[in-house]
């Protein structure tokens, strides 16, 4: 994916779209960008200044006079007015003109790079990341080819926790007896030639040391999930629409184009071809698009809403000027309409259960962007540059379970600093390690944790968050998602002789590198376990 958004440029790549959520706000570079189509609101004017800039850079690097290539087209959306207003005032970065730039440093320029887990580092027969002392764990070709096909065999045994709970099952003697026989098999059909030129090895001898291996690299993250059982019915309680803010105003249909440079204005015009008896209707029809709405089951609760929203249109404007703005802002009312029912779901079953489908998961690969050519810096150095700080690797753990961290700001780097000393092992996991949702108005986004870090009593899940953020609803949601999460893992873990997870939501300017860990525990713990 990356390789591919990084080539897109070439005359052979043949992207022509790239679609994104909130994934090229900043560090992507392309200059052959000539339309941008934003398809939801964008509230904060820092993201909007990103979007447009994507796709300000010239395609040759001057203007050509070919007017197709030198202009960028930003299909509107509702803050439309507000992104003209703005271009045209003369202290907007967005206002076109004229700007002599040195010619870029390595600095300025990026790269994606991939980093794998500190157990799949000594899997594949390199050295230990933090040490040069210590030699490889596995050496030679077949003494590779067998821990990797251990680790396979070791890694599909997640799915089956009934027999192995957790991660430190992988230990008892049945299971490496299991383990040995299924690696034996493999390689004596697949790669029998490959080992035929090797010196004897102890297959029992590899699956062991890749088992402690793995145990010792690895936090137990159960994959937990809540299902319904029984009779399970939902809808939505009826209510009254909060319409106050909505004041739409009838217009032609059509699509205004506006050069952002000379204030020119085109108008493409279209034909009102509304004819719905009935002005809900129109609504009706945009709100049974919504995958969670059943026109069966709701639709006397829709219409009501519909008719809430026709009357609220009536009640400032005449009845022309009322279908009007039905006919062009159907799609506008009813997302607000459905993001107000979100509210008001419900859902009975007769019994809800916790579900463990993975009583341990590995750990993802991780893509960082980066500047380009970089050495990795020490995490425990002073960093200067603190609003460069997105942009630097940093190594020299000891006990992180991947031997490169990139930090979102240099408080989470003192926090690592923390977590070296006083935490077992730790990680800032990657997108899809936990799989946590939380509500997000009509959206479930993925919740993905700071840090994770495993003392000698608990298992720690960790949120850092500035003092004005701490009772923002996101936040509350995420926590509320993560400490119903722990609660839920430590329910099964602790049956299983594990550790019970807590959940910390931790002020950035209450991390200082002098605090130890277990007061951050003692103080910010928001889950239930006490341990």
């Amino acid at each position: 994916m990356i390789s591919r958004l990084l080539a897109v440029e070439s005359h052979d790549e043949p992207t022509e779209v790239v679609i994104h959520v909130n994934m090229l706000k900043e560090g992507w570079d392309v200059t052959n960008l000539y339309t941008i189509v934003p398809l939801r609101a964008a509230n904060e004017r820092t993201l909007i200044e990103q979007s447009i800039g994507r796709g300000l850079r010239l395609p040759y690097g001057k203007r050509t006079g070919v007017s197709a290539v030198d202009r960028l087209n930003i299909v509107a959306h509702d803050r439309f007015q507000e992104i003209i207003d703005e271009a045209n005032n003369p202290n907007n970065p967005l206002r076109l003109q004229q700007v002599i730039l040195d010619a870029p440093s390595n600095q300025d320029k990026t790269e994606s790079v991939a980093v794998e887990s500190t157990l799949n580092t000594l899997i594949s027969g390199k050295p230990y990341p933090t040490s040069d002392d210590k030699p490889p764990v596995f050496t030679g070709i077949a003494e590779q080819a067998v821990a990797a096909c251990a680790m396979a065999e070791l890694n599909k045994l997640q799915h089956s926790p009934k027999i192995v709970a957790t991660s430190q099952a992988l230990l008892n003697a049945s299971i490496q007896t299991a383990v040995v026989l299924a690696v034996t098999e493999q390689l004596s059909s697949g790669q029998q030639s490959l080992l035929a030129n090797e010196t004897a090895i102890n297959i029992a001898d590899i699956v062991a040391k890749t088992t402690a291996l793995m145990v010792n690299h690895t936090i137990d993250i159960p994959r937990v999930i809540v299902v319904p059982k029984g009779t399970v019915s939902y809808g939505y309680k009826p209510f009254t629409l909060d319409l106050s803010a909505l004041h739409l105003q009838p217009s032609e249909r059509g699509i205004v184009i506006q050069s952002l440079q000379t204030n020119e204005q085109q108008l493409i015009a279209a034909a009102n071809n509304s004819s719905d008896v009935k002005p809900e209707n129109s609504i009706v029809h945009a709100l049974s698009d919504y995958d969670d709405i059943s026109y069966d089951d709701h639709a006397e609760l829709i219409y009501d809403l519909a008719s809430q929203a026709v009357a609220h249109l009536r009640s400032y404007l005449k009845e022309d000027e009322a279908l009007n703005v039905l006919s062009n802002n159907r799609q506008l009312l009813a997302k607000n309409i459905h993001a107000q029912m979100a509210e008001h779901f419900w859902e009975q079953a007769d019994s809800y259960e916790v579900e463990v489908r993975s009583g341990f998961t590995p750990l993802k690969s991780c893509a960082y962007t980066v500047a380009a050519g970089q050495t990795p810096f020490s995490y425990r150095d002073t960093v200067t540059e603190k609003n460069k700080i997105k942009q630097m690797l940093f190594d020299g753990f000891s006990k992180c379970l991947y031997p490169l961290q990139k930090f979102d700001s240099d408080t989470e780097r003192r926090f690592a600093v923390i977590l070296e000393r006083d935490a077992q092992k730790w990680f800032k996991p990657a997108k899809g390690q936990f799989q946590i949702y939380y509500k997000d108005g009509v959206n479930h986004p993925e919740y993905i944790p700071d840090f994770v870090a495993e003392t000698e009593h608990c298992v720690l899940m960790v949120e850092t968050k500035s003092q004005a953020e701490m009772t923002d609803t996101n936040v509350q949601a995420k926590a509320d998602a993560a400490i119903k999460w722990c609660e839920n893992a430590s329910d099964y873990l602790l049956n299983n002789n594990g550790k019970a997870w807590k959940y910390l939501l931790i002020p950035h300017d209450e991390i200082k590198e002098n605090f130890q860990l277990s007061d951050y525990v003692r103080r910010f713990e928001r889950s239930v376990y006490n341990n």
